[in-house]
């Protein structure tokens, strides 16, 4: 018997009451790119546009995003020369930017920001492998 695998992360979903606005904003901050608009035809549960950011399927639909803010947030690798572009993208875009929380050298650096509908995203520069590196020494 073969044992079922994973093959990798298929797309995420972010429910938004302005689907346009928010498309706007990821290709803005982002660098996504629109690839399916449903328009009036439904396929789905309800209007939705797919985005591409790199290669990652980004599903927005249209409803009620979460009630509140919170720190549960999906975060994107950037690389550290990117660092002052984003950010400057980021402030450029009005949207609610947090500082960096204070870090240890060496586990990268982050940018927070939230869209409209209160999801929290997370531009980080730093890999799993160098913050367990970093982790390890103390």
């Amino acid at each position: 018997m073969q044992l079922s695998m994973i093959e990798g992360l298929s797309h995420l979903t972010f429910v938004v009451r302005d689907i346009a606005r928010t498309a706007r904003l990821f290709e803005q901050v982002l660098d996504a790119r629109e690839v399916y608009d449903s328009g009036p035809r439904g396929f789905s549960i309800s209007p939705e546009k797919f985005l591409l950011i790199g290669e990652l399927w980004i599903a927005l639909m249209q409803g009620d995003g979460p009630a509140e803010r919170s720190y549960r947030h999906v975060a994107f690798k950037i690389a550290e020369a990117d660092f002052d572009d984003y950010a400057a993208r980021i402030a450029a875009a009005g949207i609610d930017f947090r500082p960096p929380r204070p870090r240890v050298e060496g586990e990268g650096r982050s940018l927070y920001f939230y869209d409209f509908d209160n999801h929290l995203f997370e531009l980080h520069t730093g890999t799993l492998a160098e913050r367990l590196a970093r982790y390890a020494r103390g």
